[in-house]
């Protein structure tokens, strides 16, 4: 039985809580895609079109399974007295002549083997972004608790798939391509389903939408905290069956907690109010805001004889008591999706999504084999960088909250619209307030510059061939995809309504996830053409990382139209004090 919106409401701090603990372990799990691939070739997978001794690496890595036997003219590759055996760690070493196979945990390894792994890893990458505009519009429309159900699943899917491909990698290699789509897929559903619950949050709603976005950027620590465990001796299919039955506890946890309806945005839904007035029926058909208007309304109209007599015996009116249309005016209806979409506020979001996605995609992609050239081939290095890149993870979830207090930023301190107007102070004097609208683009236009001077200085971290500054890369790259994420998302709740939230940011994650499908094809050229050496491709997309740059400075231009328009409505007020000599502007009629 699902909860109603006012059990989920008093439920919503175990709700968050939970949430972000899930998207850290089972939602962009594959961005940690350097550990997984290390794991995957131990365990044989595409190792099969490893035959050409040509077509290999310089070094190889033995991990702590027991490998398979070796052929016959392969055992004069492992030096003699040294013995490889479960629970023994990981050791690497060279295992054969610079020229000759090698292996990996007894699989042979090569670049061909590489590419179509990587493949597959752009595969699932692509539905971590892609399928986000459909699950938008289904979210949008029938609420998170179905596609968290279903993303669950799904993800819990995948790892017993990945299990069974390891099973016998030589002829269930294919599955990889399945499972890192179930997986794409299952941890999306998680993420997305996951940025509607902020809207319980109020005024705070951008910075959990930044803790939610934060620990599903920081997921990408996942997989080498898994690798850890793997080279601790544990079995690979073991750690993913107990990775599926956890996936069965999240499924629970939705089933029980999570409503049926979509959580409505702060303006839309006063859940104060529609807890305090539950008890007369209304908990399914209206949201409490919308009651209370309705009441109060109908008192205002029962009480217009009351008033109209009180008129008729005094000269002074009180238009604000008694004219219903200037208090309980309709609200303006909300701008259609198409405009949305088309608006350039909306376009340029896109422009930036898509070169930064490009440009971190294809660095995770490409990490090993760049750790690789940069030290010269010692794999021991390679996993070292791997494994801090993935502590370094963690920097997202840490991070993405100062992108929320910027986006958060003196929103307290907005008018939100709705004056109180109160004809007996009149000797008080008004507090001049900030507009919400205003202060929302200027958070919104700081949120994005810095961003963008953060990515234009990972860019230039990557052309220096140097290999402890990888690590400044490495931070630099996550602290990059956690604020652009949390500032897009951020954007998109305070200009649109929070009704097409979910469609406009799946119709942004799929524009996006369509453009860095290029880092396929930039990191053949870099492995083919370009011999390994990336530095003609970062200097390519660094150049195309200053387009990112247009959001913020039109954001700046329409903050000037919106004052512009904010100064042209309080001279015509005072023109409407001039003429009817009231200090009260409903007083024109």
């Amino acid at each position: 039985m699902a909860p109603t919106l006012a059990t989920a409401f008093a439920r919503r701090w175990w709700m968050a809580v939970t949430a972000i603990i899930e998207n850290l372990l089972f939602s962009a799990v594959l961005l940690g895609w350097g550990s997984l691939l290390i794991m995957l070739k131990s365990e044989g997978y595409y190792s099969y079109m490893c035959n050409d001794e040509g077509n290999s690496s310089h070094f190889n890595l033995s991990v702590s399974a027991a490998p398979l036997a070796p052929e016959e003219d392969d055992y004069d590759y492992y030096p003699e007295g040294v013995a490889v055996g479960p629970g023994e760690g990981v050791e690497m070493r060279p295992l054969a002549p610079l020229d000759g196979p090698l292996r990996m945990n007894g699989w042979l390894i090569c670049k061909d083997q590489d590419e179509m792994l990587n493949m597959a890893f752009t595969v699932g990458s692509f539905l971590l972004s892609a399928i986000t505009l459909p699950l938008g519009i289904v979210m949008d429309k029938y609420g998170p608790r179905k596609l968290r159900l279903l993303g669950s699943a799904c993800f819990g899917f995948s790892c017993l798939l990945i299990a069974y491909g390891a099973y016998n990698p030589n002829e269930l290699s294919v599955l990889i391509f399945i499972a890192l789509t179930f997986n794409g897929f299952g941890g999306m559903c998680m993420t997305f389903t996951s940025l509607t619950l902020p809207n319980m949050f109020g005024d705070l709603r951008s910075t959990f939408i930044a803790l939610m976005i934060g620990s599903y950027a920081s997921s990408a620590v996942t997989f080498p905290g898994i690798k850890v465990i793997y080279d601790l001796g544990v079995p690979f299919i073991t750690i993913l069956v107990v990775w599926a039955a956890c996936a069965v506890i999240v499924f629970l946890n939705c089933f029980f907690n999570w409503p049926l309806e979509p959580f409505p945005g702060p303006e839309d839904m006063d859940y104060t109010v529609k807890i305090k007035f539950s008890w007369l029926g209304f908990d399914h058909k209206i949201t409490g805001k919308q009651f209370y208007n309705q009441v109060t309304t109908v008192g205002r109209r029962l009480s217009v004889s009351h008033s109209l007599k009180a008129k008729e015996s005094s000269a002074k009116l009180c238009l604000s008591t008694t004219d219903l249309e200037v208090q309980c005016k309709p609200q303006e209806e909300a701008q259609s999706f198409a405009k949305s979409i088309l608006s350039p506020l909306f376009i340029l979001s896109l422009v930036t999504m898509s070169i930064t996605q490009l440009r971190l995609i294809f660095y995770m992609g490409a990490m090993n084999n760049i750790l690789e050239a940069l030290s010269g081939g010692d794999l021991n290095t390679v996993s070292l960088y791997g494994s801090i890149f993935g502590v370094l993870q963690l920097l997202c979830l840490m991070t993405t909250p100062v992108i929320g207090q910027i986006m958060d930023w003196k929103l307290k301190d907005c008018d939100d619209g709705e004056e109180q107007k109160d004809e007996c102070s009149k000797d008080q004097p008004k507090k001049k307030r900030r507009d919400r609208k205003i202060q929302k683009v200027t958070n919104a236009m700081r949120a994005f510059f810095l961003t963008n001077i953060l990515l234009v200085g990972f860019g230039i971290t990557c052309l220096v061939p140097n290999l402890p500054l990888q690590i400044l890369s490495f931070i630099l790259h996550t602290v990059v995809r956690g604020f652009l994420h949390s500032a897009t998302g951020g954007l998109y709740a305070a200009v649109y309504p929070s009704s097409q939230f979910g469609s406009l940011t799946g119709m942004q994650s799929l524009v996006s996830a369509v453009f860095a499908l290029l880092q396929q094809p930039l990191f053949m050229a870099m492995m083919g053409p370009l011999e390994g050496d990336p530095l003609w491709v970062n200097v390519g997309l660094l150049g195309v990382s200053m387009l990112g740059f247009l959001l913020p400075l039109y954001l700046v231009c329409y903050r000037r139209s919106l004052n512009r328009e904010m100064e042209e409505k309080a001279n015509d007020s005072k023109i409407y004090f001039r003429i009817n000599g009231s200090d009260l502007p409903e007083a024109f009629v």
